[in-house]
């Protein structure tokens, strides 16, 4: 048994002492520079701010579309781009929004159409897909609908 273990043990330093080439003569410099570079731009990342994040349109009339326009800013250091704007029901339509990328420092916009088909108070939810280091951002949408023939 005890030539077993001896035998394992020196197999086991002959395989990892036989490596005759060093190791760090096979770092290219260029690929540290390139990887030094990717991580330096990694934690450059745009911000998407809204001037507002909820809109309140008050009271509004059942089956009377309303419409109101989210203005963004990219705040970061890096191209914005919205990939995608969804809403939490299909009465709420995102509109006229860019899927070019937005530089830093510059805003845009995109509008919501609302068509209330029921009274008493709602709130709707809009979520903003992006490239930004949270990956979604959400606005609201709120309103009291009115049904003028509710007696």
């Amino acid at each position: 048994m005890k030539k077993i273990i001896l035998g394992i043990v020196t197999l086991g330093l002959v395989a990892f002492t036989s490596c005759k080439d060093d190791a760090s003569k096979k770092i290219n410099e260029a690929n540290v520079a390139a990887a030094a570079e990717r991580d330096s731009n990694a934690s450059k990342l745009p911000i998407l701010t809204f001037d507002k994040t909820e809109h309140d349109f008050g009271d509004i009339t059942k089956g009377v579309p309303v419409k109101t326009e989210f203005t963004y800013k990219n705040t970061g250091t890096a191209p914005l781009v919205l990939t995608d704007i969804k809403t939490s029901c299909g009465c709420t339509v995102p509109q006229d929004w860019s899927r070019e990328p937005l530089a830093p420092g510059k805003t845009a916009k995109f509008t919501v159409d609302y068509n209330a088909s029921g009274p008493n108070k709602i709130t709707k939810t809009i979520t903003v897909s992006a490239n930004t280091e949270k990956g979604s951002e959400v606005v609201k949408i709120t309103a009291n609908v009115i049904d003028p023939n509710a007696k």
